[in-house]
């Protein structure tokens, strides 16, 4: 239903939705989706959860993924999501944005936009995606102090602490500094850029009784993995944080150079969502039904043919 709808407004705030969702036995499945309408369609092929990546946002906004955009620009995409789906979302909160109060900003800041979990990371500025080389890391108990503020500021957000120590730490230093920001507040963990399945089961096993969160990005270090696979090796949650981003690039990218090629849209029309189904998605007809002064849209059937 239309979100303009009080009524179909979810009660329980995100973060208890959120934690809901994880008391189940199996894995809580969370595809990229940091647009209204891939929100949508998640929720259509339903899943129950989403995860908003800040590489995905960084790059629709032409950028790289290296710690430039601010809280208020990644609240715009929260609320668009939370509108469009109202499911509980997991965000990327990159470094915090800062020290701790800027942290305690972030999470006060995701939280009022709808926000249900945030993932904080153990890098430094500039930081860097998790599957890339020479990535800094803050100080372990610097790190702690973050998830401390954060626990701090939230209302009922999930506080998940991410660590890209494995590449450079090993795994002592990863599940060190894990079990540090256990115990300063976060909630769960976020091992990055594990390269074997091996690597995934030892971290599970070392950290028992502890929510983990696995990320399966393509064209990164770790192998592919199935949900199912993540679960059997210890895994409570798994996203696939930037995979709609790259098949809508793709298409895109196919489009502009069919349009280049063949002077039009024509050879690409079969590949397209029609306008019925764009407004099926959107609840077009639903949203014009709350205004009396809307007489009530006929789709068009076909396009007109030249003769």
């Amino acid at each position: 239903m239309p979100y303009v709808i009080g009524a179909d407004v979810p009660d329980e705030p995100a973060g208890l939705r959120f934690r809901r969702l994880l008391d189940r036995p199996e894995i809580l499945q969370m595809p990229g989706a940091h647009f209204g309408m891939a929100a949508l369609l998640a929720k259509k092929a339903g899943f129950e959860a989403l995860y908003l990546s800040g590489a995905a946002m960084t790059a629709t906004m032409g950028l790289p993924d290296l710690g430039m955009i601010t809280v208020d620009e990644v609240c715009f995409w929260i609320r668009q999501v939370s509108r469009a789906a109202g499911l509980p979302m997991l965000v990327d909160g990159d470094t915090g944005y800062g020290e701790a109060l800027n942290v305690m900003h972030m999470v006060r800041a995701f939280e009022e936009a709808g926000a249900g979990a945030v993932h904080l990371e153990d890098q430094l500025l500039p930081k860097k995606c998790g599957h890339l080389n020479d990535k800094k890391l803050a100080d372990a108990h610097d790190m702690a102090a973050k998830c401390a503020a954060a626990a701090k500021a939230r209302k009922h957000l999930y506080i998940i602490a991410r660590t890209d120590a494995a590449a450079s730490e090993g795994m002592d230093g990863a599940v060190a500094r894990a079990k540090l920001y256990l115990e300063a507040g976060a909630d769960a963990i976020f091992p990055e850029a594990l390269t074997t399945r091996e690597m995934f089961v030892e971290f599970a096993r070392r950290m028992p009784g502890v929510k983990l969160l696995a990320n399966m990005t393509e064209f990164g270090r770790t192998p592919f993995f199935t949900a199912a696979e993540f679960q059997e090796m210890g895994y409570s949650m798994v996203i696939w944080p930037v995979s709609h981003l790259r098949v809508a690039s793709k298409a895109i990218e196919e489009l502009y150079a069919s349009i280049r090629q063949n002077g039009g849209t024509h050879k690409m029309v079969d590949r397209m969502q029609t306008r019925a189904e764009l407004y099926a998605t959107i609840g077009y007809h639903e949203y014009e039904a709350l205004d009396a002064t809307l007489v009530k849209t006929v789709i068009p059937t076909g396009m007109p043919q030249r003769s």
